[in-house]
């Protein structure tokens, strides 16, 4: 909801550059799509290691 009424007052103010970010909002989306989706399979990846590391000492307490 902020983002919108910055997004107004912007177009208040000087209406050109609202509507380039406008149409500038997706692209930018789009362009930075891939690196999210590598941020969440290295979030996995490490989430993976962290989990077999701790499994030993996991399995010699007999809890999870």
């Amino acid at each position: 909801m902020i983002a919108f009424l910055l997004w107004i007052l912007l177009l208040v103010i000087c209406w050109p550059l609202a509507i380039l970010a406008l149409i500038l909002y997706p692209i930018v989306w789009l362009l930075l799509l891939p690196f999210r989706l590598i941020g969440i399979a290295v979030g996995g990846a490490l989430a993976f290691l962290k989990a077999i590391i701790y499994l030993p000492a996991r399995m010699l307490r007999g809890h999870g």
